[in-house]
């Protein structure tokens, strides 16, 4: 298969996680016989410094122009310590996902068996934790009216949701549930928010188009405390932009690290790839990244064009990687292997898959090369 694929790395750690995500991709275009091709595009705060826009015209051409967007991060301390900035990095991720239609973001959440001792949770809560969320993406209160008084001392964000934004997910997180374990849990504020009541109705609604999958409803803080108290109880979850930006992230601790968590944001057309973390700019050039958030994107990357067997390798080296302990400080706080010694390393397990354990320790600490 032949793929275009944009690349944009952003800000903070995103080129350097971006930079292993696409070594990887690299090694399984060549054992697969793939040709996957890769232009670079600027986002976020580095295309303001450059153009003065966060999502500038030509990143948009090339996106519209690819059959997909491997992306990096967006962020900047320069713009997170002034308010009063008018243009902001986080508005170039914005318009990024509404000129592109990118309206269902999918995040699976997997507690891995490798690192049960890793997170702040206790294993026998996490043990067996595998769920999806399904998250809205353009609507709600992220894109609605926003108000400020003259004083400067009111304001106020509109969160609207029509029928048609709640359908088109709850179809695809419906179909989801299907080929899963058959159970999807709504998570809103019906009990006060007249947008959720809406989500609600409509999606009651659809449900009876999927009679083998079980519905079921939490309001948000039930689901925030339930998510800690027991995962496992969770297949798909369907929420909305808001809510569901929240509850991902707090899920982020059921793996042990927010470096672990990968993302696809999907429309009709369109398909970005991206970790869910930040851009991390404390972390920035030190070499001390998790790039697996960013390579299991790439992993869904590869699903999304159905090359699941490629797919399946890359989860496969990820596992392998985490079990010798191939892992950066986020991980591991006494590692010294670094950002790119993971992708290394993962990239070479799909090269080389059967070569022994103690080879790969000796190749990422420098000492060998395969031959």
């Amino acid at each position: 298969m032949k793929l275009n694929i944009a690349v944009l790395p952003g800000d903070g750690i995103g080129p350097e996680v971006t930079k292993q995500a696409k070594k990887v991709l690299e090694a399984v275009a060549h054992q697969f016989n793939h040709t996957f091709i890769f232009k670079e595009a600027l986002v976020g705060a580095v295309a303001i410094d450059k153009t003065g826009e966060p999502f500038p015209q030509e990143t948009m051409d090339l996106c519209l122009k690819t059959d997909a967007v491997l992306f990096g991060a967006i962020g900047d301390p320069k713009y997170d310590n002034d308010p009063s900035a008018k243009v902001r990095p986080e508005q170039g991720l914005l318009k990024m996902r509404k000129d592109l239609g990118l309206f269902t973001n999918i995040r699976p959440v997997k507690a891995f068996e490798q690192l049960l001792d890793k997170s702040p949770l206790k294993k026998e809560i996490i043990k067996g934790a595998d769920l999806t969320i399904y998250r809205e993406l353009t609507g709600g209160i992220y894109f609605g009216e926003k108000k400020i008084s003259k004083d400067g001392k009111t304001a106020s964000d509109l969160g609207e949701y029509s029928a048609y934004e709640i359908e088109r997910i709850a179809h695809a997180a419906f179909k989801a549930a299907q080929v899963r374990r058959k159970k999807l849990t709504l998570v809103d504020k019906a009990n006060v928010l007249e947008s959720s009541r809406l989500w609600r109705k409509v999606v009651t609604e659809i449900a009876k188009e999927y009679k083998d999958v079980e519905l079921h409803y939490l309001f948000v803080d039930n689901a925030a405390m339930q998510m800690i108290l027991n995962p496992t109880q969770f297949d798909v979850i369907l929420t909305d932009n808001l809510f569901g930006d929240i509850i991902s992230d707090e899920a982020s601790v059921i793996g042990g690290s927010i470096g672990l968590l990968a993302s696809a944001s999907i429309g009709e057309k369109h398909a970005v790839f991206e970790p869910i973390h930040g851009s991390y700019p404390q972390a920035t050039g030190k070499g001390i990244a998790n790039p697996i958030a960013s390579i299991l994107s790439a992993a869904m990357l590869l699903e999304h064009f159905g090359l699941n067997e490629e797919a399946a390798v890359i989860h496969k080296a990820v596992d392998k990687s985490l079990e010798l302990k191939i892992s950066t400080p986020d991980i591991l706080p006494d590692s010294k292997i670094t950002t790119s010694k993971v992708g290394d390393f993962i990239a070479d397990y799909i090269h080389y898959p059967e070569d022994t354990n103690m080879n790969y320790h000796n190749i990422h600490i420098g000492q060998s090369t395969i031959i």
